[in-house]
């Protein structure tokens, strides 16, 4: 099985556009929103695409795309649109479609993790002559099961906790560098004291300790599987000082992290001596 890309890349309009596909498309359509706004029509029925609606579309739907004045959130009237597209057909894309069922239009709370993925597909398919089919085909593919994700995760948060996973996935994002909560608040258009509540009352800890979580978490996989100082650990997985990263690790396991890495080479000596396999 296999899937292709058939074109694809990034378009920007700051002039009225329209486009029509009223036959139907020829292949699958991913069409990302990310800038200004559209307003889009599919199988007749009217969306308006706002920053973070992915739509998509299965081949033979009638499709048409217009770009005309609207109002921003300044009540200036402008002509802006962004997106990021994909046409793209195969037997793979066939099955996945049919797995689930597909909403034609779904807005995105973490887009900006599909984007990563949307621009090493296009990069790849500038290369024309020497583009690699079996990387286009597997970055298609990776994108697909992330848009599955995206879409699960948006169908559990809705509304403000909307934002809440926007905040999630930002943090996610940046955790590993110096990271403030007015960057998380600012990334999602609220006060930082909005964005402290809104956080917390989603999932129950603050934007400091979710971050906290993630840098130990990796901490944690640099002491088991790599030879990094104890030092070097700290400052890549995002702590300020070694001396920060060993009170927030104590506080969290009880014991150091020197001691806690000894426990695992100890742990991992008594499994080859047994000649099992560790978990």
């Amino acid at each position: 099985m296999s899937s292709i890309i058939l074109t694809c890349g990034y378009s920007y309009h700051a002039q009225p556009f329209q486009n029509s596909h009223k036959e139907g498309v020829p292949s699958y359509l991913f069409r990302l929103q990310t800038e200004g706004s559209s307003q889009v029509y599919v199988r007749g029925l009217l969306h308006t695409m706002e920053q973070g609606d992915l739509l998509l579309i299965q081949p033979g739907d009638p499709y048409e795309l217009r770009i005309d004045e609207h109002t921003n959130k300044l009540n200036h009237t402008v002509i802006s649109s962004g997106d990021y597209y994909i046409f793209c057909k195969g037997d793979w894309l066939d099955s996945w479609w049919t797995k689930g069922k597909k909403p034609q239009k779904v807005r995105i709370a973490a887009y900006e993790r599909l984007l990563t993925l949307w621009r090493q597909i296009i990069l790849e398919k500038r290369r024309f002559e020497d583009e690699n089919k079996e990387l286009s085909d597997y970055l298609l593919r990776a994108l697909c099961l992330h848009i599955d994700r995206a879409i699960s995760e948006t169908r559990t948060f809705q509304g403000s906790s909307f934002l809440a996973s926007r905040m999630k996935s930002f943090i996610e994002e940046h955790a590993f560098l110096p990271l403030k909560v007015e960057d998380v608040a600012i990334h999602v258009g609220l006060s930082v004291s909005r964005a402290v509540h809104l956080f917390k009352e989603c999932f129950g800890k603050t934007i400091i300790q979710y971050a906290l979580e993630i840098r130990l978490s990796s901490a944690i996989e640099r002491m088991t599987y790599t030879g990094m100082t104890l030092e070097q650990i700290a400052e890549t997985s995002g702590f300020a000082s070694y001396s920060y990263f060993h009170r927030v690790f104590r506080e969290k396991y009880g014991v150091s992290p020197k001691q806690y890495r000894l426990r695992q080479e100890q742990d991992l000596q008594q499994f080859v001596g047994t000649g099992l396999e560790p978990h």
